[in-house]
């Protein structure tokens, strides 16, 4: 279980890539019509640039009063994202999730955008452990 390559985490979906300069009310728009959480801004060559998620949305568009029919996601993106491979461990992928506070960890392979593997992808066996280990973890401090 713990050494779940990462691809194996990912289910078989489309990854929503969009372009920098796509705004933000089209990026909602589509994240609404597929049912998605978050979408990955890449370049023409498929490279990771950043993400844009719902939190984003209310956090840094309604928050900072920005005209959503105007502001481009490179505006508003978070554009230091933290990645990992296909072959990396899963568990490894959850660990930096709960220690970054966030919900999503694009998997990259040369250079390219693989997949987008997202919190709720996990077993409950696996998040459990990561709980279990916050307990062992508060329990020495």
């Amino acid at each position: 279980m713990k050494d779940r390559p990462l691809i194996d985490v990912a289910p078989h979906r489309d990854t929503m890539c969009l372009p920098p300069d796509t705004t933000v009310q089209q990026a909602c728009a589509r994240m609404r019509e597929a049912g998605v959480s978050a979408v990955l801004v890449t370049d023409d060559a498929g490279r990771l640039l950043g993400i844009f998620t719902g939190r984003d949305a209310i956090c840094r568009m309604l928050a900072e009063g920005h005209d959503s029919a105007v502001t481009t996601l490179a505006t508003v993106m978070t554009a230091k994202v933290e990645a990992l491979g296909p072959r990396d461990r899963a568990i490894d992928a959850l660990h930096l999730m709960h220690d970054g506070g966030f919900r999503h960890v694009p998997v990259i392979e040369r250079g390219r955008v693989v997949a987008l593997v997202l919190r709720s992808d996990f077993r409950a066996l696996e998040r459990a452990q990561i709980e279990a280990e916050e307990e062992i973890f508060a329990t020495l401090r």
